[in-house]
């Protein structure tokens, strides 16, 4: 009688992207095993093994069985309550010492309470951010494995063989102690949306601004391309703009409802920002968006009520559009300045020691906002670890003193005529406030000692102090 054959890793979810994953870990040489309780979905895994090295389960027991001691799982599961489902339903079948992945987008407090919840049972365990999409997954995504240290260093050689490269350097490292892992990817997402505002604001002024058609557009996105702004999203906007659905003569782009829909990870950025502290007006104003484009009802009602008017803009279109450019790059900057900044503060906070360098480093390849500036950001915390702030090195201000001309132009431009810009003109109000050695908020501090006795401190002069602002009566 033959002796079953034994899996070195383990992967539950054959969605796209655990499918996906687990494909990209076949043609590396893992015997991987694949659970799903759609038993077509670990048919089509075994379908698509090059190697024929990966197997499909859709008996969670006989899946853990086939598994090589200690055990590597990894979950690729919806974020939220079935991932906590998923692992009450492996701790009966697993032993002390084994190992499981989060790979999903989970909530990084989740994360932490798992974190502790497992190691009281001697299971180790670390959440692990992915990025890239199906086809990163497949080809190679960027990966931020955070939590128990000597798990990561276990499934470190299969890690870094499917990451993406740069420059032959694989992007994933490990990120740090707890839910550090998925709080950077949290991080990244927010940034991601960011950007998608950012790139939907522009596509809003040559269309409504500049009257340009698809095709003009879609060139303009495709130059970008090729230039400073070469990054993943421009590159996903360039392919969308050339996109028409069969046997039809237009884009599909047209055809699509203007409601954007989110999975919730920019709004955790947001509100986790506010909780340190760490001000992202960029990001907070794409969350802000989206949630607003969902209003689809009540934005037809304004519409008749407001009438927009000519929104043409009168300006040289060639002169413009390289403004343009120079202002999307202003913003592109300050946005993963805000990131950057949030993670600073989240790695002081949370006790996470956060390498941003090294962070930096595999963005640059595989992920969602993989972007030649990258570059920039992982040279600036390279010569200086303990950058307090992106804006403040010495290379990043010569790229902002050279393109925030553009984006003060582009904000009074398109403001002045009524096309919504909210990033374009938040970036820029961070920017200046930011710069400001003396913000208004000295008024906001009298205000609040006025109405509710909050005191104040006063500039060169130890202690705090309240005022009787307005005589008793």
């Amino acid at each position: 009688m033959s002796t079953p054959t034994k899996y070195d890793f383990g992967m539950i979810g054959l969605g796209t992207m655990g499918r996906n994953l687990l494909l990209n870990m076949g043609d590396h040489g893992v015997k991987g095993a694949g659970f799903d309780k759609d038993a077509s979905k670990g048919a089509l895994l075994e379908q698509e093994s090059t190697n024929g090295n990966l197997k499909g389960f859709s008996d969670v027991k006989e899946f853990v069985s086939s598994l090589n001691k200690p055990r590597a799982i990894m979950m690729l599961v919806p974020a939220g309550k079935i991932v906590d489902d998923v692992i009450e339903e492996l701790l009966p079948i697993i032993d002390k010492g084994d190992l499981i992945i989060d790979g999903g987008n989970s909530y990084f407090a989740d994360t932490n309470r798992r974190v502790d919840y497992l190691e009281g049972k001697g299971i180790h365990f670390f959440g692990m951010g992915v990025s890239g999409g199906e086809e990163g997954a497949r080809r190679g995504p960027s990966m931020m494995p955070g939590g128990d240290k000597e798990a990561y260093a276990v499934m470190k050689p299969i890690l870094e063989s499917i990451a993406a490269k740069v420059d032959g350097a694989p992007c994933v490292t490990y990120i740090g102690p707890g839910a550090s892992g998925h709080f950077v990817k949290m991080v990244h997402n927010g940034i991601e949306y960011g950007i998608m505002q950012l790139l939907a604001e522009t596509y809003d002024i040559m269309k409504k601004g500049l009257k340009m058609d698809n095709e003009a557009i879609g060139k303009v996105f495709t130059e970008w391309n090729e230039g400073r702004l070469k990054s993943f999203l421009v590159e996903v906007t360039r392919d969308v703009f050339q996109y028409k659905a069969p046997g039809t003569d237009h884009l599909l782009l047209d055809d699509i409802k203007d409601e954007a829909r989110a999975k919730g990870t920019g709004k955790w950025t947001s509100q986790v920002a506010m909780d340190l502290q760490a001000p992202i007006p960029t990001v907070d104003s794409s969350v802000a968006m989206r949630d607003l484009s969902k209003y689809k009802e009540l934005r037809v009602e304004a519409s008749k009520l407001y009438d927009e008017g000519d929104l043409a803009l009168d300006v040289d279109k060639d002169e413009f559009l390289k403004t343009l450019e120079q202002a999307f790059y202003f913003n592109l900057i300050i946005t993963y300045s805000q990131g950057m900044h949030m993670l600073l503060r989240a790695s002081a906070e949370y006790k996470y020691d956060l390498k941003l360098d090294e962070i930096a480093k595999i963005w640059r390849g595989g992920c969602i906002i993989r972007s030649l500036f990258l570059n920039n950001i992982y040279e600036a915390y390279q010569a200086n670890p303990g950058l307090e702030h992106l804006l403040l090195d010495a290379g990043v201000q010569k790229e902002i003193q050279g393109s925030v001309a553009g984006a003060r132009k582009v904000v009074s431009t398109v403001t002045a005529k009524g096309i919504a810009a909210p990033c374009y003109a938040s970036a820029l109000s961070y920017f200046d406030a930011f710069r400001s050695a003396r913000m208004p908020s000295n008024l906001i501090q009298a205000q609040r000692d006025y109405f509710g006795a909050h005191t104040y401190e006063l500039i060169g002069k130890e202690g705090t102090f309240h005022t009787q602002w307005v005589a008793k009566n």
